[in-house]
């Protein structure tokens, strides 16, 4: 778990104080405050973004030494007041508290608009009601008389009271340990069905709730093998079968009405990638904005809300400032070598995401499990192998048939060792017809004889190499975003600096994002042989011709791909995340199955 009642060493630790507006998570959804609370995993939307300019006005504390000797006289007025109390459990930041003539009135902002009753008249949201009464109760806890409390809704420009009832404090006095309950508890609670509040969530990306349940109740049936394909033999393995199967138990109740799927809606799509790469180029910070400067001449400036992630190739220099600001913004800051090659990354704390890990730590001990996931992500990327041939190559009938009985030979594969020798005998044959996917150039005659790395010998290997390891930098940072640890695999073995689980994740995508950037640039007549350095260490792209590249590789994570059980369609980019949350619910213990991503 995350902070909510942790475990260590067989020990219960005492709760923190919960947070008041994850009892309105609470209240509003149990898994929306899981994410939340217990493993602090958040992420904006317009709606939160919104919200947060809604308390702009209110967000600037009052000064207050003790609320218990302040007594709130009429006509004072407090701001963003932060209270705590022991008893109730509760951490708490009232956006306003207002002295009357008989007693306080507690006011929170909201952004929306309040709901209409049955005679029309606005009244307060069930969260938001529970949620101004916990703040009362907060004031109460500390001496002062609150008579009154309201919610201020922006989108209404307008304060509609709240009545504290007995009702009403009793009910937020139940969710209060209700909630509590649920975080101790260690399991996150199944999605909403159908529900349209999923579609204001916030959280709606991660959550994927129709998605959830979908994936949960595919493999239902198939659970009650206690050999599935899992592998389990010993009594240790069966029993994490069970806890799977345990939490699957949601998807049972599933009626005969399939959950309508949403297309995810993206969580970083915006925001630009800025490529630096001429050495002595330094990145600093002025105000909210990024600085791209050499030799003191300033080259560019862009807001450092608009960018997505800072690719540093070679001697590129990133003052203090601007780390901060990366950090602050969630900015990723990948560096490479002059040639190319991915060294490493400067992200922020990972996603909480606790459960995730130690179920991916968990689970990738046991050979079944590992076995299961490689078949997987294999069976997809020699399909996508297949289907990368059978549109842009000229190939025999032969071997495509071939190619699909390696395809279909991976589900009945004993072990790895047997996996991996299918994998390499497929791997063989399509980079064996890779030459007839690219356009015969005068320009240009191809040295092509086959894969070739550490180093690349030619061309057409240099970008492939270059675009696997893009592809491995992507993957790496979308495990880090999605809560899993990129560097415990279940195909690749970990080592020293390596991104095993990345490079699984990234199997299925080989042939559709690397490699078909790499044919696109040369089919298309963007790279020339003049934008290739060949030396001692190897092949590799010249400065200038890295542009083209770039332009490529983006075009091609921004392109529109149907999903394949789903049907909607989405960019590359946040298709590599939704896999990437499906393993996470994987490890998780919400599907008993990977479904590798394929095309048609």
């Amino acid at each position: 778990m995350g902070d909510a009642g942790l475990r260590t060493d067989g020990l219960l630790e005492a709760q923190p104080r919960m947070g008041v507006r994850n009892l309105h998570n609470f209240i509003y959804c149990p898994r929306l405050f899981y994410f939340r609370w217990v493993e602090n995993i958040f992420q904006e939307n317009a709606d939160t973004v919104t919200g947060s300019d809604v308390h702009r006005n209110v967000d600037t504390p009052s000064k207050l030494n003790d609320p218990k000797e302040l007594g709130l006289p009429e006509g004072s007025k407090l701001r963003s007041l932060r209270l705590e109390s022991e008893s109730l459990g509760l951490i708490g930041v009232v956006d306003i508290v207002e002295g009357g003539p008989d007693g306080a009135e507690v006011i929170d902002y909201k952004k929306g608009s309040a709901r209409r009753d049955s005679e029309g008249e606005r009244v307060a949201k069930e969260p938001d009601a529970m949620q101004v009464a916990a703040h009362a109760m907060l004031l109460r806890e500390h001496g002062v008389a609150v008579a009154h409390s309201a919610i201020y809704y922006a989108a209404d420009k307008r304060r509609v009271p709240v009545e504290l009832t007995d009702e009403l404090l009793s009910k937020t006095r139940q969710a209060i340990t209700d909630a509590k309950a649920l975080a101790a508890s260690g399991h996150c609670p199944p999605p909403l069905k159908n529900d349209p509040r999923c579609l204001y969530c916030s959280a709606y990306p991660i959550c994927l709730p129709n998605e959830s349940l979908w994936w949960a109740r595919r493999h239902k049936v198939i659970g009650q093998d206690p050999q599935l394909s899992f592998g389990f033999t010993g009594s240790s393995d069966e029993s994490i079968r069970d806890q799977i199967l345990e939490a699957l138990d949601f998807a049972a109740e599933s009626t005969d009405k399939e959950p309508t799927l949403q297309p995810p809606r993206p969580e970083h799509n915006d925001g630009e990638v800025l490529v630096v790469q001429t050495p002595g180029t330094q990145i600093g910070q002025h105000g909210d904005q990024l600085v791209v400067s050499l030799k003191g001449t300033e080259m560019r400036k862009i807001p450092g809300q608009q960018v997505r992630a800072i690719y540093c190739y070679g001697a590129i220099q990133i003052t203090a400032q601007a780390v901060g600001t990366c950090l602050e913004l969630g900015i990723d800051v990948a560096y490479f070598s002059p040639a190319g090659r991915f060294l490493g990354m400067l992200g922020g704390l990972p996603a909480s995401g606790v459960d995730a890990r130690r179920g991916q730590y968990r689970l990738f001990e046991l050979p079944g499990v590992r076995l299961q996931l490689a078949r997987e992500v294999t069976r997809a990327k020699i399909h996508n192998q297949r289907v990368m041939l059978m549109r842009n190559g000229d190939v025999p009938d032969n071997v495509v048939h071939v190619l699909a009985s390696f395809r279909d030979a991976t589900e009945a594969a004993r072990d790895m060792t047997e996996l991996l020798g299918i994998e390499g005998s497929a791997a063989a044959i399509y980079f064996e017809q890779f030459e007839s996917m690219l356009k015969q150039r005068e320009d240009w005659k191809f040295d092509w004889h086959g894969r070739n790395r550490r180093p690349p010998r030619d061309p057409v290997n240099a970008l492939l190499s270059l675009g696997y390891s893009m592809l491995a930098k992507e993957i790496t940072g979308v495990c880090y975003t999605v809560g899993l640890d990129p560097f415990l695999g279940f195909m690749h073995q970990p080592r020293y600096g390596r991104p095993a689980l990345a490079l699984d994740l990234m199997e299925e995508f080989r042939p559709l994002i690397a490699d078909s950037v790499t044919i696109s640039l040369i089919n298309r007549g963007e790279l020339g042989p003049e934008d290739f350095m060949r030396n001692a260490n190897g092949t590799f792209l010249t400065d200038r011709g890295r542009k083209p590249f770039w332009e490529a590789w983006f075009r091609r994570l921004d392109t529109e791909v149907s999903h394949p059980e789903f049907g909607y369609k989405m960019a590359y980019r946040r298709m590599l995340e939704v896999q990437a949350r499906q393993l996470w619910r994987f490890v998780r213990g919400e599907a008993l199955a990977y479904h590798g991503f394929v095309t048609r």
